[in-house]
């Protein structure tokens, strides 16, 4: 038997992979040797991936899918794996994401990713291409994957989404003005929905600043409580302790000090007419 201890998703991209593949065939009730008679693979080099002793390869990825139905989820996340375009502890976070009960996000100079248009996407991406961060199939995959985050949010029963935002994210100009100005205008559509909450967290409140780095906090369907922050090189997913408490009381004292909805949509409004 696998000793659970072994897995650890946040560890590396191929680990969240080795993750998902044991949590999807336990889901669907099977063993290791049961997936190993529905592909072309031993149960010993099932486990192996499980515990990311084995790296997956595109053929295994693929025999998966087929094997458990899941179109081509393994596929495009063996991408990810082998392209590298999510930093470690990443993969995990999106799959608590897609179900969460609430998701919190606090966003610096940049329009948070699960608010972003197209167009303004693509044009971050562009430009990290052009500086030689990350390649065209890289840049593709990146898109994919934030496709597959807004269509997760936007889910029959969906999440209760806060966005709390410096004000550095809706005035530094991404594409130009009409991308920027399709950009606002996508802001304020999202503030309509009835699961939603935009703030703006002006200059002027300076010191008063909680958060110094973007930070996401999932509430789970059983009330737990998790957050997610990047640095330069890694990504970090902190589930239980003190940590978790801390963050999430500084995200609240954040919100009590940034503009109200409807004086952060007047606001961006504001902008998309050219008033200062």
């Amino acid at each position: 038997m696998v000793n659970r201890k072994e897995l650890n998703p946040e560890s590396s991209p191929r680990a969240a992979f080795g993750a998902l593949v044991r949590s999807s065939r336990e889901e669907r009730g099977w063993t290791q040797d049961e997936l190993a008679d529905a592909t072309e693979y031993s149960s010993t080099h099932i486990s192996a991936i499980e515990t990311s002793r084995k790296p997956p390869t595109l053929r295994f990825s693929r025999s998966i899918d087929r094997a458990l139905g899941t179109g081509d989820q393994f596929e495009r996340k063996f991408r990810e794996v082998k392209q590298g375009v999510l930093l470690e502890g990443f993969p995990e976070y999106l799959g608590y994401e897609a179900r969460a009960a609430e998701i919190r996000v606090f966003e610096i100079g940049i329009i948070p990713g699960l608010l972003q248009t197209q167009e303004y996407a693509r044009v971050l991406t562009a430009s990290a291409v052009q500086r030689g961060a990350i390649t065209p199939e890289q840049a593709a995959e990146r898109i994919r994957v934030l496709e597959d985050r807004q269509k997760a949010v936007a889910r029959q029963r969906p999440p209760m989404v806060f966005v709390t935002m410096d004000e550095s994210c809706i005035r530094r100009l991404v594409g130009g003005p009409d991308v920027m100005d399709r950009q606002l205008e996508h802001l304020v559509e999202f503030s309509r929905m009835p699961n939603t909450v935009i703030q703006v967290a002006p200059f002027d409140i300076g010191e008063r600043r909680t958060l110094s780095r973007p930070v996401n906090l999932l509430t789970l369907a059983d009330r737990s409580v998790m957050y997610y922050a990047e640095s330069q090189a890694q990504g970090h997913l902190e589930r239980e302790g003190s940590a978790v408490v801390d963050m999430l009381t500084e995200y609240h004292q954040l919100q009590a000090e940034a503009l109200s909805q409807a004086a952060s949509v007047a606001l961006i409004s504001q902008l998309r007419k050219g008033t200062p």
